[in-house]
């Protein structure tokens, strides 16, 4: 291989690794500066950080979210959104009375989370110490608490604590909202001053009240002795009046129970009169349904029996004429496939015949068609070769009619005289000759003449005598002789 080839493979493998670690690196460096705030700090990003309405934003505030904090050009820190505890111990604080007066009070204070104002906590509380945001509150506090103490009487003061705290909540809080704070709660312990005017109005004001309460009590003892003779009669009166309207209301009451149970007793004999019909009604109607039941119930039990009866008697008979009717069907089935079976057997059978007779006269017709044209196409001519062929059998066969007669075995009665000279023996010789059809006579059934050559001579008298002489003669008159076959 290539050298340079190799060196370009491995500078190309390298270079692949390194941005493949470059990317990766890329990647952790987003990860880590992509910052989540908790639900209990503000996430404040400085640097460049977009413009807002009124210019370039020297932070921005994030609270519950999260965001990527450019690398070089953007950082970030945290603010602590837990709420801070300031004592403020108020004293000789001028009030509008030139009185001075202490006010010791405790504020609870905390960096808001008010879209507008965390921007101004981003701006002036960043990089400070809880310690330092504490003691910035509190000059602030002590501030506002002065001037509200100076824009009040003592009396207001003391009278009108709600008042007194809903102005110094209103200047305060409008203070720290100017640094990104936000009042909480505000609790004022106690007041005093320093010449004890404030002592000296509780004192009359206890006097006061006191004096107050021991003539409501003087006035409460005299209502109660008026009130008391006052229901005494009241009682009597009453007590009369409710003694009569009880006697009157025994007797409505004894009126109304009697009248009560003359209804109850009604009510009682009309509920008894009517509970007797029904339960004679009742019982009327559970006769009629118990006779209906068994009335049903026999109605049911000669249903039955007679379904038993139909069972029993019925159902075999259906079975029987059920099994009959199946047996009657197989045999005719059976004799109806045996007949089939016959009849194409027949059938083949039959076909095979026609079949091999069609053969053989299909070959018959062949040989005569070869036959006659071996003749020369002439029908005449091939019938007397087929003649021919056949003379020899036809011949014997004419042969053959006599053959087998027995002539030593045949005995003629006859008185010896005879026609022309013939004995009866040559007569019978003649006669069963003549019975055979000679062949002149089967060529002229035949609708041809016996060629020439076939005809022949007829035979004569004499011929006859002598073919017949071998056979017995006895006269009819001599018994004696006579022969049985």
């Amino acid at each position: 291989m290539d050298p340079n080839a190799v060196d370009g493979m491995s500078f190309g493998l390298v270079a692949i690794i390194a941005g493949i670690l470059f990317l990766f690196i890329l990647f952790l460096t987003f990860i880590r500066r992509y910052k989540r705030c908790p639900s209990d700090q503000i996430l404040v990003v400085y640097g460049k950080v977009g413009q807002g309405a009124d210019g370039f934003r020297s932070a921005k505030c994030i609270h519950g979210g999260a965001a990527f904090i450019w690398p070089v050009i953007q950082d970030f820190q945290y603010l602590e959104l837990k709420p801070i505890s300031i004592e403020v111990k108020l004293t000789n604080a001028l009030s509008k009375q030139n009185i001075r007066v202490d006010v010791p009070s405790s504020f609870t204070v905390g960096i808001t989370t008010e879209p507008g104002v965390m921007s101004n906590a981003a701006e002036r509380l960043l990089g400070l110490s809880p310690q330092q945001v504490h003691d910035l509150a509190k000059d602030i506090i002590f501030g506002q608490l002065r001037l509200v103490v100076a824009t009040m009487d003592i009396e207001e003061i003391n009278s009108n604590r709600d008042k007194f705290l809903a102005n110094v909540s209103s200047n305060v809080e409008a203070e720290l909202k100017k640094i990104g704070l936000k009042l909480i709660n505000v609790n004022v312990t106690d007041i005093k001053d320093e010449s004890g005017y404030i002592e000296a109005l509780g004192k009359e004001a206890a006097a006061k009240a006191i004096n107050d309460a021991r003539r409501s009590v003087a006035e409460k003892n005299r209502d109660g002795s008026i009130g008391e003779a006052n229901a005494h009669q009241d009682e009597r009166t009453q007590v009369a009046a409710a003694n009569a309207q009880a006697v009157e209301g025994e007797n409505t009451a004894k009126v109304t129970i009697a009248n009560s149970d003359a209804k109850r007793r009604e009510a009682e004999a009309e509920a008894n009169r009517i509970a007797i019909a029904a339960e004679r009604v009742k019982e009327a109607k559970a006769l009629e349904e118990s006779y209906t039941a068994q009335k049903e119930a026999e109605l049911i039990r000669a249903q039955r029996d007679q379904a038993t009866q139909k069972a029993n008697i019925i159902v075999p008979a259906e079975i029987d004429k059920e099994k009959v009717e199946i047996d009657a069907d197989a045999q005719a089935e059976q004799t109806r496939r045996k007949a089939k079976g016959e009849a194409d057997a027949i059938y083949m059978k039959m076909d095979a015949e026609a079949r091999g007779l069609y053969e053989i006269l299909s070959k018959q017709a062949e040989g005569f068609k070869q036959l006659v044209a071996a003749a020369g196409n002439s029908s005449e001519d091939a019938v007397k070769i087929m003649i021919a062929d056949k003379l020899p059998e036809l011949v014997k066969m004419q042969s053959e009619a006599i053959k087998n007669i027995k002539i030593d075995k045949v005995t003629v009665w006859d008185n010896g005289k005879g026609k022309d000279g013939k004995s009866s023996t040559a007569d019978f010789i003649s006669g069963l000759y003549g019975s055979v059809p000679p062949l002149q006579e089967m060529f002229n059934m035949a609708g041809m003449s016996l060629p020439e050559y076939l005809k022949g001579k007829s035979l004569s008298s004499s011929q006859s005598s002598e073919a017949g002489s071998d056979i017995e003669e006895t006269p009819s008159g001599d018994d004696s002789n006579d022969n049985k076959d």
